[in-house]
């Protein structure tokens, strides 16, 4: 791997607050098989990281992500076997991790897009759990332009956001759409001229919770959201019990009860 080839993904932490910059402006962050690889790096590494209260996920540049750079992918077709392949028992393979494993991150992350935002780069977005966005920024679905579908853990993360057929009128048409129609079909969070200052704003809001009760909330939807009632009464249930009474929590009622700023331990493990 080459110096550049290591800076595909920059993170910078101050303040529990860990801003992670997908780093290729020249191809407007486009996936080669180095963006690939550090994004699922810092995905895991961040997930190890208790200390870590929010995320921001953002492009340099011009874009978010135009999606898979296919040129220089294609030029060894091992590339694709290394993309599509899934190792072990892992439920995802490459290709899906980078947006997928975003999800398995106990602290919230937030996905601040502007520019480009197709395809691969849409579905990395996808993973976060909050996406805050400019207005003219463009998304798009783009795999079905070149005869493909989406497969970047798509599956998982739209369907929490939007109806079947408008999934599929998304998909299969390719369209261009901008960041006001993405808020108008609740793909984005927020829109705003400066996400990245709002994402700021929110991140710091976040970090003022137990980070214990925040992650025990991002883990709760994400396992109960679809699941049968049992399921997801049976999460409440096993997720309290993780946090009530335990140290951040007597933290939360201390800081409600005369010692505002009493500070938080690091995130339990979950």
């Amino acid at each position: 791997m080459s110096a550049s080839d290591s800076e595909r993904v920059l993170i910078d932490i101050e303040d529990g607050i860990a801003i992670v910059t997908l780093n290729r402006p020249e191809k407007y962050n486009g996936l080669d098989m180095p963006m690939f690889e550090a994004i699922t790096r810092a995905a895991r590494t961040l997930k190890k990281d208790r200390s870590v209260r929010a995320i921001i996920l953002r492009g340099a540049g011009e874009a978010f992500c135009s999606g898979l750079d296919v040129k220089t992918v294609s030029k060894n077709p091992v590339n694709f076997l290394k993309l599509l392949i899934k190792p072990g028992r892992k439920i995802s393979n490459l290709a899906q991790d980078v947006g997928y494993l975003w999800r398995d991150v106990p602290a919230p992350v937030i996905a601040v897009t502007h520019g480009y935002c197709f395809g691969g780069g849409f579905q990395v977005a996808l993973g976060a759990d909050f996406r805050f966005s400019t207005a003219d920024c463009e998304f798009s679905i783009m795999e079905s332009k070149w005869g493909l579908i989406p497969d970047m853990s798509l599956t998982v993360t739209l369907r929490e956001l939007i109806s079947i057929d408008l999934a599929k009128e998304l998909t299969m048409t390719a369209r261009r759409f901008s960041g006001t129609e993405a808020k108008a079909m609740g793909l984005v969070s927020r829109i705003s001229d400066d996400p990245m200052t709002e994402a700021l704003a929110f991140a710091r809001e976040l970090a003022t919770r137990s980070p214990d009760a925040v992650a025990a909330s991002k883990l709760l939807f994400n396992r109960a959201w679809s699941a049968p009632d049992k399921v997801a009464l049976d999460w409440e249930t096993r997720l309290q019990k993780k946090v009530l009474g335990r140290a951040n929590q007597r933290v939360a009622v201390a800081r409600n009860s005369g010692s505002p700023d009493k500070p938080y331990l690091d995130r339990r493990g979950f």
